[in-house]
This record gives structure tokens, sequence and C-alpha cells, in this order.
């Protein structure tokens, strides 16, 4: 889609619609709202749907950073700390690892 033929006001409704699609586990829209509305909140000339991309697009950004801290964090803590959790390790685990931890 490009967004040079879509009125200001179908932008904004595109914008809303990824940052609260972000809210069902999918941050990967909050990533996607983030780089493809930048232009249009931060780099443009004013127009009247402007501060409020502006505003989803910076909640964007701050809800796929936290997203990215917390799954960087869990991936870290897990592998430091999944053979000392024994068993329960590895029923938590799509892929049973091959070896001696």
């Amino acid at each position: 889609m490009n967004l040079e033929r879509v009125s200001n006001e179908d932008k904004l409704n595109l914008c809303r619609k990824y940052y609260l699609g972000g809210f069902a586990l999918l941050p990967f829209l909050w990533l996607v709202n983030t780089v493809w509305f930048f232009k249009e909140a931060f780099m443009k000339p004013q127009f009247n749907e402007q501060l409020q991309i502006k505003k989803y697009v910076k909640l964007s950004a701050l809800g796929l950073s936290v997203w990215v801290a917390v799954l960087t964090t869990w991936i870290t803590v897990y592998q430091t700390l999944r053979p000392e959790w024994g068993a329960m390790g590895d029923y938590i685990s799509f892929t049973l690892p091959l070896g001696v931890p």
C-alpha cells in the first residue's frame, strides 16, 4: 500500500488499527506501525491528524521496546537456568536438547 495515495484520515485509522493490533500479542504490528508511519508522523508538513499519528507511533515504539526487553529477559533466563530446573525446564521446551547440560 502506498501511503501517498491514502487520505490523512485513512492513515490515522490504519495507524490506530496497527497500534491496537499489537495488543493482541502481535508486536510485529508495532514494528510495522513504527517504521511505516515514522515519516508521516515526524517528517511531513503539519496536517490535522499528525498529532494523533505521532502518539500512536511513539506508543507503538514503546510497546515494541517493552516486548523485546521482556522476551530477551525470558530467553536469557531460560537458556541459563534450564538445566537447574530439571524436568520442568524440559517440559516447557518445544525441543529437547540432547546431551549433558
